[in-house]
């Protein structure tokens, strides 16, 4: 049974249609990534999936119980503001110190509970943030241009760590990002979004679209390469996923 299922969804903003005809499922276990540019509605939908907001037709069906972790684009945290990392993660609730531990451990940043909110690289901000979201031990963990701010490698390496926890807690991963220069190594799937879904598929069927080309501009003059990239791990298959990695030349 899929976690998320979202059928023939249309929503629409100030008199603007905003999404029309959308449809998406995310099984157990799968790395979405939805791609698109600016104003193409992907963080509405977002919205809509979560249950922030509801479609003006269509419907978003949710597995009954389904644990959802967000991670949002960025937070503000006043600098003067004195708060550790330990009290970061009590809000809005207590949890205990062996949960946060694990969780920032999970999240590639064991040590740094005691450590202030305002001194973290944005990177380590970005990991306490996912922590947070690991917390209530999703089914599916959801990112809302989680790098945005982070440099290439900075971006690289929480996807990495982004793989690593889909491996570690078995939770489904939904992502929106801007960065085609890392997101095709870290997705099994990608729905490219322009109000409506123009392609989707495997990175690289997705990547030699005509219409994902269209958008980005990643013809043979572009400024971006293909490579391929492989990850061991299986999910209905008995062989490796090979994926189509996306790099700045």
């Amino acid at each position: 049974m899929s976690l998320i299922c979202a059928q023939n969804l249309e929503f629409a903003h100030g008199g603007q249609t905003v999404l029309h005809a959308v449809n998406l499922t995310l099984a157990p276990g799968e790395i979405v990534t939805i791609v698109g540019p600016n104003g193409s509605g992907k963080s509405t939908l977002f919205r809509l999936l979560i249950g922030a907001l509801q479609p003006h037709k269509g419907q978003v069906i949710r597995k009954p119980g389904l644990r959802i972790g967000y991670v949002p684009q960025k937070l503000h945290i006043d600098p003067t503001l004195p708060i550790t990392v330990g009290r970061f993660l009590n809000l809005p609730q207590r949890v205990s110190v062996g949960d946060a531990r694990q969780a920032l451990e999970i999240a590639g940043v064991p040590g740094i509970r005691d450590q202030q909110m305002a001194q973290l690289s944005g990177g380590q901000f970005q990991r306490v943030l996912l922590a947070r979201a690991l917390l209530g031990k999703p089914d599916v963990l959801m990112l809302d241009e989680a790098t945005q701010g982070l440099d290439q490698p900075g971006s690289a390496s929480f996807y990495r760590q982004i793989d690593a926890v889909r491996r570690d807690m078995g939770c489904a991963v939904l992502m929106i990002s801007h960065e085609l220069h890392v997101v095709m190594s870290a997705s099994d799937r990608v729905i490219c979004l322009n109000g409506h879904v123009c392609c989707e598929g495997t990175p690289e069927v997705v990547s030699a679209a005509p219409a994902y080309r269209e958008l980005f501009g990643t013809g043979t003059g572009g400024a971006l390469a293909l490579y391929r990239h492989d990850h061991d791990h299986a999910h209905d298959h008995d062989h490796p996923h090979t994926h189509t990695h996306e790099a700045a030349e």
